[in-house]
């Protein structure tokens, strides 16, 4: 098993690493491995009769006026055999001016891959609200564009792929494979933003080294064109399959630690904080998670299964 992840780890790598460098734009979260299904439609639990829910809010810079907050919420569950549904929302306001409300449906078609392993294949739809209240701006030059507010409606197709078992998990996807600008040709500006295709490759595995002490390595890198590649890696420890402790680093921007607690089998809060190893070197980052199963029809007898690691 351990050279059939070796394998693919190495073949995901150099597929990744032969793209021209990149970064992201799109909303980005530390606590990634948990919210799998924002960046992927093809992420699935294989967990029949469980509703997976989450929320995770994300205060950007949080002594810089006007930095970004993300709320996202996102649901999943098995409806047959093969098939997951899910329902993915990401709110992201930048100092009140400008608003984004990504809203998609995600669908993922689950086949065996052998023995342990399964691969799924996803697939999301929905569309992107976004308005930009820039008629209040404060200009400080007199002489500067005047802006007008702006209200756009963006489609959103995106896929994935995503290899998965017990412990371990790879996956690759573009949440959007449409691209679009913002504000072109107003007020003289020929494009004041646009969004371009990102492209994630994530990786996680689980170390039984006792029986109430996991480790827990992963990495999510995000591409987008004309910007340098952004990496995450990371390394949590779980103890007792209750609580989970972990650090990361994100290459070139910033220094990341995490924890979570199970409080009931079907309830799970969580933190992370960034600190940026850049200028903003005293303007941290805070995340607060939220992760909730439920058992729909009662099939887990008091949730005997081995728990879920990502």
């Amino acid at each position: 098993m351990k050279k059939i992840i070796t394998k693919y780890l190495i073949f995901a790598g150099i597929i990744l690493f032969s793209i021209k460098g990149m970064s992201q734009q799109d909303p980005l979260f530390t606590q990634y491995m948990y919210n799998m299904s924002v960046i992927n439609p093809a992420y699935a639990t294989d967990d029949p009769g469980m509703l997976n829910m989450g929320g995770i809010y994300r205060a950007q810079w949080v002594d810089v006026e006007g930095a970004p907050r993300t709320l996202n919420f996102f649901a999943h569950t098995p409806v047959s055999e093969r098939v997951e549904l899910g329902l993915t929302v990401v709110h992201d306001e930048i100092g009140g001016w400008v608003k984004e409300n990504n809203i998609t449906a995600d669908f993922a078609y689950v086949i065996p891959a052998g023995e342990t392993t399964k691969l799924s294949f996803g697939a999301k739809a929905g569309l992107t609200t976004w308005d930009a209240n820039l008629a209040g701006l404060d200009l400080n030059n007199p002489n500067d564009p005047a802006f007008e507010n702006q209200n756009e409606i963006f489609p959103v197709f995106g896929v994935g792929a995503f290899w998965f078992g017990d412990k371990h998990y790879l996956g690759v996807s573009a949440p959007n494979l449409f691209t679009s600008k913002h504000i072109e040709n107003s007020s003289g500006l020929q494009d004041l933003g646009s969004e371009e295709v990102h492209y994630f490759l994530t990786g996680g595995y689980v170390f039984g080294l006792s029986d109430n002490f996991k480790l827990k390595p992963s990495f999510m890198a995000r591409g987008v064109q004309g910007a340098p590649l952004s990496v995450d890696v990371n390394a949590n420890v779980l103890l007792y399959d209750r609580l989970e402790a972990g650090v990361g680093y994100r290459f070139d921007e910033s220094i990341t630690g995490l924890i979570n607690f199970r409080i009931t089998p079907a309830l799970r809060i969580g933190y992370a904080y960034d600190y940026p190893t850049y200028d903003l070197s005293d303007d941290g980052s805070h995340e607060i998670m939220l992760l909730f199963d439920l058992d729909l029809f009662g099939l887990k007898k008091g949730y005997d299964k081995s728990p879920r690691f990502f």
